[in-house]
């Protein structure tokens, strides 16, 4: 048997960040009782063969999923149940954004079996909030954390960003400071990127505003995972922290390139073989529907360099590294002279024991030039 999740992609948003390149959308509120039906339909008719799966983890993202009323989640939950086992779940996490998550609400998804909440803090400083488009306050975070805690969440996550333009170190360590006291089980620390087709994108294209430099990015980098490990949540992902026994689940399937569903607009799955993409437009996707067609637009096969590269990329994004063991034998020598090239251009960012190989907490930092050139 092979575990495995599945990933819902709700794509409402109440507004669009400048730095989001997720697929999301505003204003269309009035779309998603057709969106959850096309949701259900294309749950019903997946054809992929999941006889040998046990599906250990839901995510639920987006967009803002918890904009959705319970009674909208409980239709596609009700969908998934008829068709698939689900009585292996232990993870099952939805994610919410401070202010758009009541209590009421967060208790019917309490109810509903989901047990872990990742709130999208971002940042506690008002302005740097403003800049990221973000609409809810320092305030909201507090109060969606304590009506979690109140509704039974027992694994709570924090995402956090840092390297924002204006952002100072000061503000990065009273943000960390902060969340840590509130104890969540497990905190993202993203450094901000510049991704294409944002808003962010076109203000950093057109000189109006310009990004922290990498050296500073490299020492806040360092700086994170050293106030976060001091403090209990253990590095086990390049920009993933958690207290003992509180790792994402679900993201491990990812980064273990394990087998996983997507439903939903823009959703990537994997049966281990293929990989695929939906359309990534809302209407398009109901409409694909509407018409019994796979809501679908591209499907690659997997073949041996790109599983080999996906093995090398996301083991050493993690903290457990690369199993040389999983390497095709005949590549294994090649493998090992890459790493000790590698290594002689990138001085004290390896370690290995046995016959596992990691990235050191430099080595995390260059991971970005690192892994390219490991890679097959």
């Amino acid at each position: 048997m092979k575990y495995a999740g599945i990933y819902i992609h709700i794509p409402f948003c109440a507004v669009k960040c400048m730095y989001c390149d997720f697929y999301s959308i505003t204003d269309r509120e009035d779309a998603i009782p057709q969106f959850v039906e096309a949701m259900c339909w294309e749950i019903k008719n997946c054809t992929t063969d999941v006889s040998d799966w046990k599906f250990d983890t839901i995510f639920i993202g987006g967009g803002t999923p918890s904009l959705l009323k319970a009674n909208h989640i409980d239709r596609i939950l009700s969908c998934l149940n008829k068709s698939y086992d689900l009585s292996n779940v232990k993870e099952f996490t939805i994610e919410a954004n401070p202010g758009e998550a009541p209590k009421d609400r967060l208790k019917d998804l309490k109810s509903m079996g989901i047990n872990r909440l990742s709130i999208g803090v971002q940042s506690l400083q008002p302005q740097l909030l403003k800049f990221l488009t973000r609409i809810h306050s320092k305030e909201q975070v507090f109060e969606t954390y304590n009506n979690a805690r109140a509704s039974g969440f027992n694994n709570i996550n924090c995402d956090l960003i840092y390297s924002i333009p204006n952002q100072t170190l000061n503000m990065w360590e009273q943000d960390l400071s902060t969340i840590i006291k509130m104890e969540p089980e497990h905190i993202s620390a993203y450094a901000l990127t510049v991704e294409k087709g944002t808003d962010l994108f076109s203000m950093v294209y057109n000189n109006k505003i310009s990004m922290p430099s990498d050296r500073q990015g490299g020492e806040w980098f360092i700086k994170t995972h050293d106030i976060l490990s001091y403090n209990g949540y253990q590095p086990y992902e390049i920009s993933n922290f958690s207290k003992a026994g509180f790792e994402c689940r679900h993201n491990l399937h990812y980064w273990d390139i394990d087998p996983y569903l997507a439903f939903g607009p823009s959703a990537h799955g994997f049966d281990g073989i293929h990989r695929w993409n939906n359309a990534r437009s809302l209407d398009q996707y109901i409409e694909r529907i509407r018409t019994e067609k796979s809501p679908i637009s591209k499907i690659e096969r997997i073949e041996l360099f790109d599983h080999l590269n996906e093995l090398i990329g996301f083991g050493l994004r993690m903290r457990k590294g690369v199993d040389i063991n999983m390497i095709p034998v005949d590549h294994q020598k090649e493998f090992q002279k890459k790493i000790v090239l590698v290594s002689k251009k990138y001085p004290d960012c390896f370690q290995s024991a046995s016959d596992i190989i990691s990235l050191t907490q430099k080595g995390m930092l260059y991971s970005d030039r690192i892994i390219p050139e490991l890679i097959f």
